[in-house]
Parts: structure tokens; C-alpha cells; sequence
């Protein structure tokens, strides 16, 4: 379904270059679960994110459902990004004017869904997103009401409120304490099953890698 292949990333500062990636080459299959382990600089989120049309490899390609997104140009590649990809962030990034409700709304406004009536389609899928992270009375609080696990599952809703064919999370326990970070955990393999969402995780943690249906291990730029 997402495949990498031969991909290379190259940073350049002057005429040093810095390869993170070294033709690394990765399949995720429909509903699969990854963990992407490795210690710091293996290359880890830089990979992540050429996965998700964020970061453009130096070499290589990728592919979801047998299209070549790198091929398509900035434009279409960030309406194909909204369409078929969700994020979760280690730090959220949510909009701190907005609600959790509204937050969790953002990208089907980008993808051009049109606000409805307040028992619309649109609000309806994102209360109930809510209602899946266990946030259904949270849903009209601000980012700076809630706390760290409340903002991470906000984030998640969001991730996919597109229904998108793969989740990416980088470091989606890392901000958290341990017990909050199983609660994401369970979350998210439980929405994994739900919706039959196919997840990458970068993580250092080892209750996820334990859990996720296979783990790649990185180590300076390649699989290992």
C-alpha cells in the first residue's frame, strides 16, 4: 500500500553533505502496524516524513496505492497529502484559538469540506473522533485547557478526520508521562483495529515496539 523505494536524503551545508537516508526500502501493508526504532540521527524521522510527502528524498521513490507522489507537483501533492495521509506530532501542534472541535475540523476545511449546519456530516464525524479518544466532554475546550494527553488525543482525532489510508506518528508518547503514554498507545492500536488504519510509528519506546506488528530498526541511514 506505502512503499519506499531505494530511497536517499542528502542535506547539503556548503559543500559538506550530510546523507541521513541510504537507500532505505520499506513496504506497509493494509492495516499494518510499524514501529520504526533506532537511536537519535539513525535517520528515523526523516524517513517518516518523505513517507508522508513532507520532505522530498534526494533519490528514490515512493509510492501509495501505486501512485508516485513525488512525481505530482507541490500542489497536488499536498491535496493527495491531506486526502490519504494523517500526522501525529510529539509536540501537537494544535491551533491554540481554535477548540479541540475546530482543531480536529482544520484539515477537512483544507481537503474543502464546507462548514454544515451544526448537526452536519462534517461536525458530527469530528464529535465522534472526540468521542473515540475519550475527549466528548472536552470537545469545546482550548488547547491551553486541556492537558498534555488531552492535546495528543486531539491530535489524533484530527489525523483522522480525512479517514486517511496511513497514520504517521512521530514520537507520539515522547511529550508524556508513562501512564498517559499507554493511554495514547491504546488508543491508537484500538483505532488501528476500528478503522482498519494502516500506522508508522517513530518511537524509543518499547511498549509500542512490542506491540506493533513488525519493527524496523534503523541505524545511521538504512535498515538494519
Amino acid at each position: 500500500m506505502l512503499r519506499a523505494d531505494n530511497v536517499h536524503k542528502i542535506y547539503k551545508d556548503g559543500k559538506r553533505e550530510l546523507h541521513v537516508l541510504r537507500g532505505v526500502s520499506l513496504e506497509l501493508r493494509k492495516d499494518e502496524v510499524i514501529a520504526i526504532v533506532g537511536p537519535s540521527g539513525a535517520g528515523k524521522s526523516t524517513l517518516l516524513h518523505i513517507l508522508g510527502g513532507v520532505d522530498k528524498p534526494s533519490s528514490g521513490k515512493v509510492f501509495l496505492d501505486n501512485s508516485d507522489f513525488y512525481s505530482l507537483d507541490d500542489i497536488k501533492r499536498a491535496r493527495f497529502r491531506n486526502q490519504k495521509i494523517g500526522f501525529v506530532f510529539q509536540f501537537y501542534h494544535l491551533l491554540p484559538d481554535f477548540t479541540a472541535l475546530e482543531n480536529v475540523m482544520l484539515p477537512a476545511f483544507i481537503k474543502g469540506e464546507k462548514w454544515r449546519t451544526k448537526g452536519g456530516a462534517l461536525r458530527n464525524k469530528a464529535e465522534i473522533l472526540l468521542e473515540d479518544v475519550g475527549l466528548g466532554k472536552r470537545m469545546r475546550h482550548r488547547p491551553s485547557e486541556l492537558s498534555g494527553g488531552e492535546q495528543q488525543r486531539v491530535a489524533i482525532a484530527r489525523g483522522l478526520i480525512n479517514n486517511p489510508k496511513v497514520l504517521l506518528c512521530d514520537e507520539p508518547t515522547g511529550n508524556l508521562d508513562s501512564e498517559m503514554g499507554l493511554e495514547i498507545l491504546n488508543i491508537l492500536f484500538n483505532l488501528n483495529k476500528k478503522n482498519k488504519t494502516a500506522i508508522v510509528i517513530v518511537t524509543h519506546d518499547k511498549e509500542i515496539a512490542r506491540r506493533a506488528d513488525r519493527i524496523v530498526e534503523m541505524k545511521d541511514g538504512i535498515l538494519v
